[in-house]
C-alpha cells in the first residue's frame, strides 16, 4: 500500500456558523429544543436570524471543525464539501484553507446559498443549533477526487451529511474507494435525530465491517443500540467495530478496541463558554493520536484536551495552540 499523502480526509457539510448569546427565555419563546440541532428551511432560518442579537460569523461544519483541530495538531488534511458561489462560500473556503486544510471542491453556481447554522448560546454555555443546509446538500459523487480519497490514511465522514441523497451517494462511493485502497473509515453519528432517520443504514455499515472507528456520544449510543443504559449500549456495539469511542460530556469518554477498554475524565476548564464543536475537537484529538499509533488512553486524553480548549471560548475552531497543549500534557508521555 502506498504511503498516505494525507493523515485524514473528511467529507462533510460546508457551513458557516452564525452565533449569538441569548437568554433562556428566548429559546422558549422561539420554540427551540435547547441543546439540540434542528434542520430548518429558508423561511425559518430568516425568522431565527432576525430574532438573534449581535452575532459572529465563524466557519463551522462538524467534519471541517475536526480537520481544523487536526491541522492545528500537525496533521495533513483535506476536506470535501459543497459551498455556493456567494459571500459565505468565500468565507468558508478562506477559513478552512487558512487553517492549513486543502479544499478544492468547486463552488456551486446559483441557489441554494451556502449553508449556515444559527446558534443560540445560553448563559450556561449550551448551544442550540438551527441548520440551513443549503448548497451543502448538493455535493455530487463527481466532486470526490477519488485519487485524493485513496491517498488518505483515514476517511472521516459525518452523519449529518447522510441525510440528503446526493452527498449520501458520494460518501458511499468514498467508502468503496477508501476500502479498495486499504484505508480506514471513521464515522461520527453526529446527532440522535440523524440516527432516527438513517439508523438502519448506519447499522448496515457496521454489520458489513465498513466502519473502523465509530464516534458517538451517550445519547447517540442509546439511539443507535436501543439500550438506555450506557454500559449496555457499549456492550452492544463494542464487538462490532474495531474502535468504538463514546463521549459523555462532563463525565469524560470511553474507547474500546478488540476487548481493550480505556477511559478518561473530562479536562477541567475555568468556565464553559460555548459547547459548540466539543465532539468535533474531541474527534480531532483522538484521530491525531490514532494516526500516530498512540494507545487508546493517550488518544482519549488528546481528545479531552482539544474538547476542553474549544468549549472555553465562542466558536467551534481552536484558538489556543492545540499542539502545545497536547505536547505539554500527560498525554504526551503516554505510549
Amino acid at each position: 500500500m502506498p504511503e498516505a499523502r494525507y493523515d485524514v480526509i473528511a467529507i462533510g457539510n460546508a457551513i458557516v456558523d452564525v452565533m449569538a448569546p441569548c437568554a433562556d427565555d428566548l429559546i422558549e419563546e422561539l420554540g427551540l429544543a435547547k441543546g439540540g440541532m434542528t434542520l430548518v428551511d429558508t423561511a425559518r432560518a430568516k425568522e431565527l436570524y432576525d430574532a438573534m442579537g449581535p452575532a459572529r460569523e465563524i466557519s463551522g461544519g462538524s467534519a471541517a471543525n475536526t480537520l481544523a483541530g487536526l491541522s492545528a495538531l500537525g496533521a495533513q488534511c483535506a476536506f470535501i464539501g459543497q459551498v455556493a458561489q456567494d459571500q459565505l462560500g468565500e468565507v468558508f473556503a478562506h477559513d478552512i484553507r487558512a487553517a492549513g486544510v486543502d479544499f478544492d471542491t468547486p463552488a456551486r453556481a446559483g441557489d441554494p446559498p451556502t449553508a449556515r447554522c444559527l446558534i443560540f448560546v445560553t448563559p450556561d454555555g449550551e448551544r442550540t443549533m438551527n441548520t440551513f443546509l443549503g448548497a451543502s446538500q448538493y455535493l455530487p459523487p463527481a466532486a470526490l477526487a477519488e485519487d485524493v480519497v485513496a491517498s488518505a490514511a483515514v476517511l472521516y465522514l459525518e452523519g449529518y451529511l447522510w441525510d440528503p441523497e446526493e452527498p449520501r451517494s458520494a460518501m458511499r462511493r468514498a467508502i468503496e474507494v477508501a476500502r479498495a485502497a486499504g484505508r480506514k473509515v471513521a464515522f461520527t453519528a453526529s446527532e440522535s435525530f440523524v440516527i432516527e432517520r438513517h439508523g438502519d443504514d448506519f447499522r448496515a455499515l457496521i454489520a458489513d465491517n465498513l466502519i473502523d472507528i465509530l464516534f458517538v456520544n451517550e445519547k447517540e449510543l442509546a439511539t443507535l443500540t436501543s439500550e438506555s443504559q450506557f454500559e449496555a449500549g457499549l456492550a452492544a456495539l463494542a464487538g462490532k467495530v474495531p474502535v468504538l469511542v463514546a463521549t459523555r460530556s462532563a463525565k469524560g469518554a470511553v474507547a474500546i478496541s478488540e476487548g481493550v477498554r480505556a477511559e478518561v475524565a473530562a479536562e477541567p476548564v475555568d468556565a464553559v463558554v460555548d459547547t459548540t464543536g466539543a465532539g468535533d475537537l474531541f474527534a480531532a484529538g483522538f484521530l491525531w493520536g490514532h494516526v500516530r499509533g498512540r494507545s487508546l488512553q493517550a488518544s482519549l486524553r488528546m481528545g479531552a484536551i482539544c474538547a476542553a480548549e474549544v468549549i472555553s471560548h465562542y466558536g467551534a475552531r481552536p484558538e489556543a495552540d492545540l499542539a502545545a497543549l497536547v505536547n505539554g500534557s500527560e498525554a504526551a508521555t503516554l505510549p
